[in-house]
């Protein structure tokens, strides 16, 4: 019969056998970061806000761009937006980026620019929740606090096999007693990057090294061989479809028109080519005028794309730009709850488009002064695919 609160079990002998091994293991074998190089906690920080939802190696270099451009607390919280987004763009969660600066401003008003040492006063700044607080206090201050997220979520779960669904928010309270009772409290920090160095080199989702694990012997999972059966997760709700229609509208002096996001909601103060969301019909509707991968892409507007019955608000706007028949293709990105469809066509500009102060028109080697969020960058390559394959 499983014991559902193994670690309770344990002796303080194997306990400390088990954080003996597991800290030699980890010197020996812990990743070369450049967030790791000292116990900065802005470093520190900042590093773990990235590594949310993104692979180590796609972090690195925008954290040293990242730390370059705000190297301290104080360059933070002074960091114009546009510059901020721009040194996240391609990061995705811009969310993120913004509660940096705002959690920086706090460290300045409340904390006298300085990073606040207690556990407590950590979780008070803005987009910190208990792992972030966790691996900060653990690693910059040697609190002996647990950081939980799913890489150790996993290593625990077939550790002392938990049985809690690690989907649920109330699992965290298992995995919080079985990681206060493991963590070493003498070097805590290095126990919790321990814990993740495992958790993603080691003790993967699918197929676990267990041959190579460093706590193999103290495993439940392995010694019952149930290894894939950890951790117990519900499947996550798909994301929703959402359709759009989006323009490249090009002038005479090759320039492009762009509009800048609303300053709240999805990828906020971010600029896009102009989209229009339409219903799956309408989309697919449009879809069809997509013609064989092997005809070239022709750039001679004989006539506009649409009749007039059944035009979308996106080509209404620009009544002086004349579409090209074929559309270029279908751009697709998943935020988290969201799954965006854009059907991406061209076009020309044949008289004055009165534009607003959210309109810019700019040239392809302007692009990089702007902040794109990754569905526009997605429709730039696509654009320029297309243009590729003319030549």
């Amino acid at each position: 019969m499983k014991n559902e609160k193994y670690w309770e079990t344990w002796s303080t002998e194997k306990l400390q056998s088990f954080q003996e091994e597991f800290i030699d293991w980890y010197e020996k074998e812990k990743r070369n970061l450049p967030w790791r190089v000292n116990l900065d906690p802005y470093r520190i920080w900042i590093s773990e806000i990235m590594l949310q939802q993104t692979r180590v190696d796609t972090v690195i270099d925008y954290y040293y761009r990242f730390m370059e451009w705000f190297p301290t607390i104080k360059d933070l919280a002074e960091a114009p937006d546009d510059r901020l987004l721009k040194a996240w763009e391609g990061l995705g969660y811009y969310s993120r980026a913004r509660n940096l600066k705002v959690a920086a401003q706090q460290i300045m008003t409340e904390f006298d620019g300085q990073m606040p040492q207690m556990i407590d006063e950590i979780r008070q700044l803005k987009g910190i929740g208990p792992y972030t607080a966790g691996a900060i206090g653990s690693i910059a201050f040697q609190l002996p606090e647990p950081a939980i997220d799913g890489n150790v979520m996993r290593v625990v779960s077939r550790l002392f096999e938990i049985n809690d669904d690690i989907a649920k928010a109330s699992s965290r309270k298992v995995f919080e007693e079985a990681m206060y009772k493991i963590i070493d409290r003498e070097r805590p920090g290095d126990f919790n990057q321990a814990m993740m160095d495992l958790g993603s080199a080691i003790c993967t989702p699918t197929s676990p090294k267990c041959e190579e694990c460093p706590i193999q012997k103290y495993c439940l999972s392995y010694g019952m061989n149930t290894m894939t059966e950890y951790p117990v997760k519900s499947k996550k709700q798909k994301p929703k479809d959402v359709y759009y229609v989006g323009g490249i509208i090009e002038n005479n002096q090759q320039e492009f028109l762009l509009e800048k996001r609303d300053a709240k909601g999805l990828l906020a103060n971010m600029w896009l080519f102009p989209i229009e969301e339409v219903s799956k019909e309408r989309f697919e509707f449009l879809q069809k005028s997509r013609v064989k991968e092997e005809q070239q892409l022709s750039l001679e507007f004989e006539e506009p794309l649409l009749v007039a019955e059944e035009n979308s608000e996106i080509f209404e706007k620009y009544p002086k730009v004349v579409w090209q028949k074929r559309n270029l293709g279908e751009v697709v990105h998943i935020f988290s709850h969201l799954k965006w469809h854009i059907l991406v066509f061209y076009g020309r500009q044949t008289g004055p488009i009165s534009i607003n102060d959210n309109q810019n028109w700019t040239t392809p080697e302007e692009f990089s002064n702007y902040v794109f969020p990754k569905p526009q960058q997605k429709m730039v390559e696509l654009y320029q695919k297309e243009l590729k394959a003319r030549e």
